[in-house]
């Protein structure tokens, strides 16, 4: 269960940063609210939390940020993380909010990967993914 509310976190936090840079942020600032303050937290404490990450992203992608804007994300993933963790009644909701925000998506979150290597000589493959399906490493005939 700790898998899939962790993999549901990310989908939540990764369609949260895709919507902040999206024409139809209102109306998914305005869901995104909803969802942390149902209990009892404050509504205009949330709104103002998503503002900040909105116009650190806004900075971060000005300035080709890719780890700050990273940071934006990972921190959302955290609350939401935290959300689920605390409330299981929230996936449902998390789940429906993610359905408004991508219809049909799988809520499999989207991974991007930046490979560097340095230094040294590498002798075999060198994998970061955040998924691996079939993987065949090697030619084909020798």
């Amino acid at each position: 269960m700790e898998a899939e509310l962790v993999s549901l976190a990310a989908a939540g936090a990764t369609a949260l940063v895709q919507g902040m840079v999206t024409d139809g942020w209102g109306s998914v600032r305005d869901r995104v609210v909803r969802f942390f303050a149902r209990e009892s937290a404050d509504s205009e404490i949330v709104g103002a939390y998503l503002d900040e990450s909105r116009a650190e992203l806004a900075e971060a992608q000005q300035a080709q940020d890719e780890e700050a804007a990273a940071d934006i994300q990972a921190e959302w993933r955290s609350r939401m993380r935290r959300t689920l963790r605390a409330d299981p009644q929230a996936a449902a909701e998390l789940r429906a909010l993610l359905d408004e925000l991508a219809p049909g998506d799988s809520h499999t979150p989207t991974v991007n990967v930046h490979n560097t290597i340095s230094g040294g000589t590498q002798h075999g493959p060198v994998i970061q993914t955040g998924t691996i399906g079939n993987i065949h490493i090697g030619g084909q005939g020798g």
